[in-house]
């Protein structure tokens, strides 16, 4: 049996772009910074070396006219990829996504398709504040007509992107800062795996946690916070927002009775909100006590370090939540931060930004 190949999210995305650009010459690249030597974290470096600067381009900051362009490109038969360092500069292409990309193929009987792919990071630690450090998934999520994922594993940062490529929908790409650096088990070749269903990480009887994105892993901490103190919690890692699997944490709450659902944004109005609703209606009879969000205050991300620390929730948090529900009066204590603050997962993680 041969040895499970281990590498970094960052190089698995990577791996999806040449991939797909090696099998279909309809492929680009296109972002700000993606023929860059540091190539957006890693995820596009040397591209431009192997595939040339006609099909992996960097662009002028005008980030509504280029997403135009790209659909336009998309709509005569390419297959564009646009890269966004930060989900915030997304916000001057809305018109073109939301009144454009989304409604072709349904305002002209499904004859015409408009296969577009836009990876956007979000995520802690940029040090930018309300303006740049944003997880606005559930706006899009919000659009019928666009596909919404976020690839919690190295395995599915591949497999979900190369899978998004392929699609002949416009499909949005949620990336969190903090994967970039966690390493998995990733097949190599062509790997393309499904853009939706939810996963089960970790089987459980007593509690439900069903995270989105990196609180997947901030929920796996907590799982085995729990674990020492007698809990036995079950993980979902959602992996798409649109579509929407909600019958697999149905089910795990018919199991466990008990739910807690984490994302990267705020709580009000969004993901985690879908989830809760999603459950009341289908599982309200399984359900032992009331459902709780973990997610961002309702508040714009501070730029300060210590604030930051408070704004966002950990897997602590969500330890502690996961206690209460289960009417366990025991305690976890906080340990310190691995860096003078949390602005970076561990101190081995390193990024040009």
């Amino acid at each position: 049996m041969s040895e499970k190949r281990i590498i970094k999210y960052y190089e698995a995305i990577r791996e999806a772009h040449a991939e797909s650009l090696s099998q279909d010459p309809s492929v680009y690249v296109i972002g700000l910074g993606v023929p860059s030597p540091t190539g957006i974290f890693g995820t596009t470096k040397g591209l431009v070396d192997e595939f040339g600067d006609d099909r992996v381009l960097d662009m002028p900051a005008s980030e509504g006219g280029m997403t135009g362009v790209a659909l336009g490109s998309a709509i005569a038969g390419e297959r564009p990829v646009m890269v966004h360092m930060r989900v915030d500069f997304a916000v001057l292409s809305m018109e073109t996504l939301v009144n454009q990309a989304a409604k072709w193929h349904y305002m002209y009987g499904g004859k015409m398709r408009a296969p577009l792919t836009i990876r956007m990071i979000i995520g802690r630690g940029w040090g930018q504040g309300p303006q740049h450090s944003q997880s606005l998934q559930a706006w899009f999520a919000h659009v019928p007509g666009l596909k919404v994922v976020m690839p919690a594993t190295a395995s599915d940062a591949k497999g979900m992107l190369m899978a998004a490529v392929e699609d002949d929908a416009p499909v949005i790409v949620f990336e969190h800062r903090w994967l970039y650096g966690i390493s998995g088990e990733v097949p190599e070749g062509r790997h393309v795996t499904s853009l939706e269903g939810a996963k089960v990480m970790r089987s459980g009887k007593d509690v439900t946690l069903a995270g989105f994105s990196y609180m997947s892993l901030e929920n796996m901490r907590a799982a085995e916070m729990l674990a020492d103190l007698g809990i036995d919690a079950e993980v979902i890692d959602m992996r798409s927002l649109t579509p929407i699997d909600t019958t697999t944490v149905v089910n795990s709450v018919q199991k466990t009775g008990r739910l807690i659902v984490a994302d990267t944004a705020h709580t009000e109005f969004g993901a985690t909100a879908e989830v809760v609703a999603s459950v009341v209606e289908q599982g309200f009879e399984a359900l032992k006590k009331p459902p709780v969000r973990v997610g961002l205050p309702y508040v714009p991300t501070p730029t300060t370090p210590a604030l930051a620390d408070l704004y966002y929730p950990r897997a602590i948090d969500i330890a502690r939540a996961a206690l209460k529900l289960s009417d366990n009066d025991q305690t976890i204590e906080d340990t310190p931060p691995v860096t003078p603050w949390r602005d970076v997962p561990d101190p081995s993680f390193t990024g040009p930004y």
